[in-house]
């Protein structure tokens, strides 16, 4: 399963879960008959990265906090995710900690008061970097889609970004809308 390409919505990953239900991905997987996990190999505040800062609205530099996982599909990895909370929200809360967040970060940002209303993400394609290339293991001529998110509150309040790198040959995004 870990071949073949997946075909990948955001919605489910926007929406709070109900209590006991497992997280986004993990429920994803399992729906398509495969195991998925995820390994937080970093939670931590940091100086925010020049567009991370642009998307949670807070300047170059000014303390964030970071939570860095390898997400897997049938224990090989196949996505690099650094989400990030800017420290109003996230210091003293399990974001900033490494341990698994029962239902999704999205579901505790929600128990905390943060419910996202809406979403800006932005799609490119480029050669991964060498660490994106071994921890994916890629070969270095295999293109990366990196996405990046911004989940905006009721009051266009940044409460959340997402800075994500795939393989590219494994991945297809889908974007659905209604209009009007």
């Amino acid at each position: 399963m870990s071949d073949s390409t997946w075909v990948s919505t955001s919605m489910p990953y926007l929406t709070p879960r109900q209590k006991g239900q497992p997280d986004a991905w993990g429920a994803e997987a399992a729906a398509r008959g495969g195991k998925g996990s995820q390994r937080i190999v970093r939670a931590d505040e940091v100086p925010a990265p020049e567009e991370v800062a642009a998307l949670l609205g807070v300047g170059a530099g000014e303390m964030v906090v970071v939570r860095r996982r390898v997400i897997q599909l049938d224990d090989v990895p196949c996505e690099l995710t650094d989400t990030y909370y800017p420290v109003s929200i996230a210091r003293g809360t399990r974001l900033a900690e490494k341990g698994k967040i029962p239902g999704g970060a999205v579901t505790l940002l929600a128990e905390l008061g943060y419910v996202g209303t809406r979403v800006r993400e932005d799609v490119t394609a480029r050669l991964p970097g060498a660490e994106e290339r071994e921890v994916l293991q890629l070969a270095p001529d295999e293109p990366v889609l990196t996405l990046s998110r911004v989940t905006l509150d009721r009051e266009d309040r940044p409460i959340q970004a997402d800075m994500m790198v795939m393989p590219a040959h494994r991945q297809q995004l889908r974007y659905e809308m209604r209009i009007g």
